[in-house]
């Protein structure tokens, strides 16, 4: 480099970043372009650019999984004799350090995480809070580092110095440590350009496996866990890498592909997609051919692929890539292997909960039906909104199906618990309501069989898992509608085992509970439960819920206090069946102002008027 300024020489640069997946790599293009606008007299050395590269991304992806806020990056380059100054002097703070006096060219970056919503109030020994497991990456590396605390917002700061001639032969990713290369000799890069031959270090910092094991903890998808992978690798110990997941049918398909230079991913992948894995990459590790898109400098590189073992399976391979020519050492291929396995195991974890998942989505299909059974004359509109994140089939579950020309039976249930357990209890009630629909008995018939099945389903559950097991009760509302082609309607029979009451509304616009209370089903195996018949006459409406409906709570209020329910169908009066099932659903959301903490079903049926001599309906 060129003379030593005599006079201290600064300028600064900054920028923001949203807090999302490319903030890392925005923050390294940042970082990047202001190192590479020096003049030639004044270059900073490839070495300090590599480490200021790999600690802002170090540090961007802390802040993002620990503050999610947005974040600024600070890049200052200063030559000369540089004074004790703090990571950024104009604005107030308190540090856990300052950077220290530089006599050549320094480099200081700070990142910052913006809490604009409240203070950050800094800790009462910052230089030990400082000192986390997240930054033993920054203090190996830095020349001084520290934190500084402001009013609404923390950040991170480091130094990086040219204290010392960079080694003729080293390049950028050769470090100071230095241990026995390892026996597994590195390919020869595509093309002549092999050169001398440095050693391939670990750059990851001595947290690298207990921060693997803390991100991969609790994936429950294969390819997440391939994905973050891929990112705590890159590019804190490679440029670059790629994993492969097996298949059932005993294949491997490339999964993730991420490079430290985001615009290389997509050619790269389709480079590795056209490669052959070698069988023997399944139990130990093996070079790997140089793929031309993985480089950035033209120099070549070396990559090694490791299996992805877990109880003797190979369920993957971990492929990483770095410039240079290069020798991995042993201490890093050590680290690999144990990376490798923890990788394996959260892939081990991640397939027993799909597979578990799989099961349960087995028994949710036998809750629910794939579609709804059209009546003539008979508007029909379900709402089902199962409870929880994700979820696609809770508690609740429902059935329509015709029984002959004019005849279709319907139910609403629900079932304590959503475990498979539970699932397995509401699939069996639905067939089974099926079964003895179609071997001809009624509705109270239905009822007081399906109420003793239960009854000894539960009974046996409980002799069989002892005090750990649960009796399951069912609360059913099950009914038959037969259409009266004459007079337009029908003729309506319906019970209720501990549901809550179907209601009636009119044409006059009156609503009434279309049947009375009985017990719960499940609980006493010879109890005989009774139906009451009624006409649904054309225009009016017959509303069924669950109890996500009428137990919503606000405050000590539930919705169907003081027959909340009723009158909200009352006001329904002249609405089809969607609109009903839509303004009852609305209704049930903004009674209270927290989420709904139960699943929620609403049915409902609304009789066609007859058509007209024109005709034309003279209902909608």
């Amino acid at each position: 480099m060129g003379p030593v300024p005599s006079r201290t020489d600064e300028s600064v640069s900054r920028t923001s970043l949203p807090s999302n997946a490319l903030a890392a790599g925005g923050a390294r293009r940042f970082v990047r372009s202001v190192l590479a606008g020096r003049t030639a007299a004044a270059a900073v050395p490839e070495r300090i650019v590599d480490d200021a590269l790999l600690l802002v991304s170090e540090l961007v992806t802390n802040a993002l999984m620990h503050a999610g806020t947005d974040i600024e990056v600070v890049c200052r380059l200063q030559a000369g004799p540089v004074p004790p100054v703090p990571a950024a002097p104009e604005r107030a703070g308190t540090g856990a350090g300052s950077p220290a006096p530089g006599e050549r060219m320094g480099v200081v970056v700070e990142v910052a995480d913006r809490h604009p919503s409240s203070v950050v109030r800094a800790p009462m020994d910052a230089q030990r809070q400082g000192r986390g497991v997240g930054l033993q990456l920054v203090s190996a590396l830095a020349e001084s580092w520290g934190v500084t605390y402001r009013h609404t917002e923390k950040a991170v700061w480091f130094r990086l110095e040219d204290t010392k001639e960079e080694p003729e032969s080293a390049g950028p990713l050769t470090s100071a440590t230095h241990a026995e290369p390892r026996v597994v000799e590195p390919p020869a890069p595509r093309g002549d350009r092999r050169g001398s031959t440095a050693e391939w270090n670990d750059r990851g910092g001595p947290s690298f496996l207990d921060e693997t094991s803390e991100l991969l903890a609790g994936q429950l998808d294969e390819d997440m866990v391939a994905a973050l992978a891929g990112q705590l690798l890159v590019p804190r110990l490679a440029d670059w890498c790629g994993v492969w997941l097996s298949t059932d049918a005993g294949g491997m398909r490339l999964s993730r592909v991420w490079h430290a230079d985001e615009r290389r991913i997509r050619a790269l992948r389709h480079d590795l997609e056209e490669d052959q894995l070698p069988d023997r990459v399944r139990t130990t590790a093996v070079p790997w051919p140089w793929p031309e898109s993985a480089d950035t400098s033209g120099s070549g590189g070396v990559a090694l692929a490791f299996p992805l073992l877990a109880g003797g399976a190979s369920l993957g391979v971990l492929l990483l890539g770095r410039e240079g020519h290069l020798q991995m050492t042993d201490a890093v291929a050590q680290m690999v292997e144990h990376l490798a396995r923890r990788v394996a195991q959260a892939v081990v974890t991640a397939r027993r909960y799909t597979q578990q998942a799989t099961i349960s989505q087995a028994l949710q299909r036998g809750q629910l039906p794939l579609s709804l059974a059209t009546i003539p004359g008979v508007e029909t509109a379900i709402v089902y909104e199962p409870h929880g994140e994700g979820q696609t089939v809770g508690g609740d579950f429902y059935d329509l199906f015709p029984m002959g020309d004019r005849r279709w039976c319907f139910l609403l249930g629900d079932v304590q618990g959503k475990d498979p357990e539970a699932m397995s209890v509401t699939g069996l009630a639905r067939h089974l309501v099926r079964l003895l629909a179609r071997e001809g008995h009624g509705v109270a018939s239905v009822l007081s069989r399906l109420n003793t099945a239960l009854a000894e389903e539960s009974e046996e559950a409980v002799a069989l898992g002892g005090e750990q097991a649960r009796p399951r009760f069912l609360s059913l509302l099950y009914g038959e509608l037969e259409i009266r082609p004459d007079m337009g309607g029908a003729n309506c029979t319906v019970a209720s085992a501990g549901h809550p009451l179907p209601l009636h509304l009119s044409v006059a616009g009156s609503v009434e509970p279309a049947t009375d209370p009985q017990m719960l089903l499940g609980i006493v195996e010879g109890a005989e439960f009774n139906a009451t018949d009624f006409i649904l006459a054309p225009g009016e409406t017959l509303l069924c819920v669950t109890d996500g409906v009428t137990e919503r709570r606000s405050g000590n209020w539930q919705f169907d206090d003081d027959d909340g329910l009723a009158e909200v169908l009352r006001e329904c009066a002249g609405l089809g069946a969607e609109a009903v099932a839509e303004r009852v659903r609305q209704a049930a959301h903004d009674f209270g102002n927290t989420p709904v903490e139960d699943d929620l079903s609403v049915l409902v049926f609304h009789a066609l008027r007859v058509p007209s001599a024109g005709g034309s309906h003279q209902d909608q």
